[in-house]
């Protein structure tokens, strides 16, 4: 699970019902690096310069927002289940193009509200942050700030009169790690989700995302936040009335 998935002590631990501390124990003593010094890609170890990490108080300080772009899948998958040959080729002749996941990170929670879309239009990205704050809302969690890149989308009128009251905060030009929970949100998808299995069309990758969403929400631990769970960070969500 450490080498292959690269989980860490506190997902093992978890999915194997054992001691966080006693998975601690086993990785050290088989040497294997920490995930936070590996390069994400290729699983080497690598010198990393030092980040200040941040998180807010309370659920809804400020949310992060972002677009991935997803390649879809031809039909009868792509290259990294058939190989490249099969795959590219079932893609160049297909030309399916992209898909745009439109994410919504909470930052002191990690709840994520995400949808599959076509775009990444002004209008799309303005109708996202309508449903996502909708979303929250009715999760208990007031949203005081979101934090988006400097993409045109983001800057337009129409994004600007869907968030209404909320404060508006750009990233640092050419620095993702100031929107570090949203890119997180990206990898975790990407090895979780995206590209964990195979999927025989892009269709059959879609329907299966609301589930895997559910799941990143409201059962996967998460190493942010102590072990934790997004939805045990929100008080009104279901069974977190205490």
């Amino acid at each position: 699970m450490r080498f292959v998935r690269r989980w860490g002590p506190h997902r093992i631990g978890y999915h194997l019902g054992i001691p966080r501390s006693t998975v601690g124990r086993v990785l050290e003593r088989y040497r294997m690096p920490l995930l936070a010094h590996l390069d994400q890609a290729t699983g080497l170890p690598v010198r990393r310069s030092r980040l200040v990490r941040y998180e807010k108080a309370a659920p809804g300080e400020l949310v992060h927002v972002d677009i991935k772009k997803l390649g879809r899948i031809p039909d009868g998958g792509g290259h990294r289940t058939l190989g490249r040959t099969i795959g590219n080729h079932n893609n160049k002749k297909q030309g399916r193009g992209y898909a745009f996941l439109h994410h919504a990170v909470d930052d002191h929670s990690r709840l994520a509200y995400s949808e599959i879309l076509a775009d990444e239009r002004k209008e799309t990205a303005a109708g996202f942050w309508i449903r996502a704050a909708a979303f929250f809302a009715a999760a208990g969690i007031r949203i005081d700030a979101a934090m988006t890149d400097n993409g045109s989308c983001y800057r337009s009128r129409d994004f600007a009169a869907a968030l209404g009251s909320t404060r508006h905060v750009f990233t640092r030009p050419y620095r993702p790690q100031t929107n570090g929970k949203v890119e997180r949100f990206n990898r975790t998808l990407a090895a979780e989700w995206a590209y964990a299995k195979h999927y025989p069309s892009d269709e059959a990758r879609a329907a299966d995302y609301p589930r895997w969403l559910h799941f990143y929400n409201h059962h996967r631990p998460h190493t942010g936040i102590g072990g934790l769970i997004p939805a045990a960070r929100v008080h009104n969500l279901t069974g977190n009335y205490n």
